[in-house]
């Protein structure tokens, strides 16, 4: 199987792979905010929130703009379309009961614990 990675795409998702950065995304749901008041509510440096906001503003995810001497981000949703569009292609499978298949392969298998 060929990998077929789309450079684009690999961004977005390493941008997502952040706990932080979602939730600078949720936050940014709300409204756009001042550099300042996204990092209010986290425990790491200014300068560590910057640089998650650089990441994210790389992958399209959110937009930085200059206004007076404060610098403003804004949610960009339509960059998350193409991430959205190549996860719902998974949605097309029924859920797997893990339950059910683990029982299914003890049975099958004869794996001790099989009826437990």
């Amino acid at each position: 199987m060929q990998a077929t990675g789309d450079p684009h795409l690999d961004t977005i998702f390493m941008a997502l792979a952040d706990p932080t950065r979602r939730a600078i995304l949720s936050m940014l749901l709300e409204d756009d905010m001042a550099v300042s008041d996204v990092a209010e509510p986290f425990t790491i440096s200014l300068a560590a929130i910057s640089k998650h906001l650089t990441i994210l503003a790389e992958a399209g995810l959110i937009s930085q703009e200059k206004r007076g001497r404060v610098k403003w981000c804004k949610l960009e949703p339509d960059a998350m379309r193409a991430a959205s569009v190549w996860m719902q292609a998974f949605g097309q499978f029924e859920p797997l009961n893990l339950e059910a298949f683990e029982r299914f392969l003890e049975i099958e298998l004869g794996q001790p614990g099989a009826g437990d």
